[in-house]
């Protein structure tokens, strides 16, 4: 497996929990402390997936009960290729 694969695959999943963040109206701070971490900015890393950052399934878990939203929904439109 390429690592622009894997970097790929959690830059998907954070645009997508952007676009739910965004369309229920929270900010990365709001969402942040609803979800226990208490960094803006690790939060903005794992959404952005700067510095190695990104979100693992516990806090995808809480975005989805926060934001009423299947977490499935965070993997929609990841494609795999070999």
């Amino acid at each position: 497996m390429k690592e622009k694969n894997i970097y790929d695959f959690y830059k998907k999943v954070g645009e997508n929990v952007k676009k739910f963040r965004l369309t229920k109206g929270y900010s990365q701070l709001e969402l942040a402390l609803e979800i226990g971490i208490k960094s803006v900015a690790f939060y903005s890393n794992c959404e952005n997936v700067r510095y190695g950052k990104h979100f693992n399934l516990e806090h995808l878990y809480k975005i989805s009960k926060v934001l009423n939203v299947n977490i499935c929904e965070f993997f929609k439109e990841i494609t795999s290729t070999n």
